[in-house]
């Protein structure tokens, strides 16, 4: 729980000043019970009119100044609870985004979503009733103790047996409920992670008209959550009136023992009724605590699941210092470098691969489905580290890049096209969001998406859909092309991101990126050879391991996989 540190430091003061006009407050309730005993004693008893009403008066202000008290309680925690909830979403959601790849994977996607809103919704709930009434029950049931023992220690033997079921019951509840609740918060990112693939698949799910799997899926995950949060709150539904039956029973055995004493004289009728205030006042106290321990339980579930994200200790590190800069621009160097996924070492992607790409080079990557080539750019701009070897781009090792330094040298157009809810214009801007409005159409004529955006009613302002969803797949992979050129990189990477596009349309791309991308470095992954042929040199990938690396004309000559490829796609003998 280190991570509370932070907001224990930032909110302390405005924190114990909600919780001393939350003490003001208890004082004042604590009060008023004595007070009545006096009136009822000594005034009503005595008929002293004068008695009465000065300490009516008396509990009357009592009263305004606990309401006070109440109302500037209730702002600060307010103000505490919401300000701690979102620096926590805020700085939870900056863990995540300062995570490798590969830690990133240890977690499921739907859970980091649960845990960003339902387990900081729990903790910030429960921050809120602290300031609110968790701290003000314990301090209220030990007031009212105190209280009723200083004013008739013959009924509050009572108390001492009754107070010390309540607390045996109260953990009893918390040991049990805490398993519970964390199974029910587990439940909840299933549901998550199955809506979120329902979502993403929709389209899939309508073709193969799956309504019928999906809402089998569902109900399933959904009945398991309701059976989880079933059992926490039937733990719930029977400690409470347990408790709750426990302390009536402690208040009947109150008016027995006060009842005997009254008519014997030995106890005042003013004392009972007070007694009596002061019993409800435990009563109601210990009902809270009980509340509170099975909402720290959640809270506690909570932290512990959002401990875990701040407790990972990325393997990447990096060097915050700026970058020095080099005469060589776009150079990169794979230097013996092996990679895994997994620990492992039989389970290794890329195995032993060394190549050089120089500056303005435009590098065809070509393999079997499964062969490393994304893998191998993903390395580039460090999204994982090597298991062994070296990478470098522009003779600098990627270890000793500051990340921004690194990344601002390298636009990426990934295999699966990511477009965000918003224009055109803005996805096209998040490459460079300075970019200026000429930039920005220059660099979606190179991508051949000028012409279709400006076919939209709306042109570069035409609003676009969760994924994307209202563009066909080549409108987005030319979106996604020029949203990596408006960047101005000095490498760019192109992973097989012309396969949505017909030939023509890629032939009409590629010309353009030879204009553009002069002294730029290009890399391109393509799964059709035609696409690599005419590139500098291409690299050939097959289970991990470069197994040529050469012009299309030599590849032809001298390497077997290479033919292979050329031969199943082009339906041609090899000379």
């Amino acid at each position: 729980m280190h991570f509370l540190r932070k907001y224990v430091k930032k909110y302390w003061k405005l924190f114990f000043t909600a919780v001393f006009f939350l003490i003001c407050e208890a004082v004042s309730d604590l009060l008023q019970p004595t007070i009545m005993s006096k009136i009822i004693d000594v005034g009503v008893a005595s008929r002293n009119m004068d008695y009465v009403l000065r300490l009516g008066g008396l509990m009357l202000l009592i009263t305004a100044c606990g309401a006070v008290a109440a109302s500037l309680r209730s702002i600060i925690a307010s103000v505490v609870s919401q300000n701690f909830g979102a620096d926590l979403r805020s700085d939870l959601f900056r863990k995540i985004q300062t995570l490798s790849f590969r830690s990133i994977d240890k977690f499921d996607k739907a859970s980091l979503i649960t845990r960003l809103t339902n387990d900081v919704t729990q903790m910030q709930n429960f921050l809120n009733g602290l300031m609110r009434v968790f701290v003000k029950a314990p301090f209220l049931a030990i007031g009212a103790l105190i209280m009723a023992i200083r004013l008739d220690p013959h009924l509050s033997v009572v108390l001492i047996v009754v107070v010390p079921i309540v607390i045996i019951l109260i953990i009893v509840s918390m040991r049990l409920g805490f398993p519970l609740f964390m199974k029910v918060q587990k439940a909840l990112d299933r549901i998550n992670g199955i809506m979120r693939d329902y979502l993403f698949g929709v389209r899939v799910v309508k073709a193969f008209n799956r309504f019928d799997f999906e809402v089998e899926k569902f109900s399933e995950a959904n009945d398991h959550l309701q059976q989880r949060s079933t059992s926490s709150f039937r733990m719930l539904a029977v400690s409470s009136p347990v408790i709750l039956f426990v302390v009536n029973l402690s208040i009947v055995a109150i008016l027995w023992m006060g009842g005997l004493g009254a008519s014997n004289g030995t106890v005042h009728v003013g004392h009972i009724i007070a007694f009596i205030n002061y019993m409800t006042q435990i009563s109601i106290s210990l009902m809270i605590i009980s509340m509170v321990f099975n909402m720290f339980v959640r809270a506690r579930a909570s932290t512990a699941r959002i401990g875990e994200v701040f407790a990972v200790q990325d393997a990447i590190t990096w060097n915050d210092q700026s970058s020095k800069e080099t005469s060589v621009k776009g150079q990169i160097d794979f230097e013996n470098v092996m990679f895994s996924y997994a620990d492992a070492e039989k389970d290794e992607v890329l195995k032993n691969v060394n190549f050089t790409i120089y500056p303005g080079e435009t590098v065809g990557i070509i393999g079997s489905t499964g062969s490393g080539k994304s893998t191998l750019v993903n390395l580039i701009p460090r999204f994982y580290d090597v298991t062994a070897g070296s990478i470098k781009v522009d003779g600098v090792a990627v270890q000793e890049f500051n990340p921004h330094d690194l990344r601002e040298k390298i636009a990426i157009v990934p295999q699966k096209n990511i477009l965000f809810t918003g224009s055109v214009l803005e996805n096209i801007k998040w490459g460079n969001d300075r970019a200026e409005m000429d930039e920005v159409e220059q660099a979606a004529k190179l991508a051949e998406a000028h012409a279709f955006i400006q076919a939209t009613p709306e042109g570069y302002q035409t609003r676009i859909g969760q994924g994307g969803v209202n563009l066909s797949g080549g409108q987005k992979q030319r979106l996604s092309i020029a949203r990596a050129l408006v960047r101005k990189p000095e490498i760019l990477i192109l992973d097989d991101s012309t396969s949505a596009v017909d030939v023509a349309t890629e032939i009409r791309i590629k010309e353009a990126l030879k204009k553009y991308a002069k002294g730029l470095t290009c890399l391109l992954i393509a799964q059709r050879i035609t696409s690599v042929m005419d590139t500098d040199k291409i690299i050939v990938m097959d289970q991990g391991k470069v197994v040529g690396l050469g012009a299309h004309t030599d590849l032809l000559e001298n390497c077997q996989i290479y033919q292979e490829i050329y031969q199943s796609q082009m339906g041609k003998e090899v000379l």
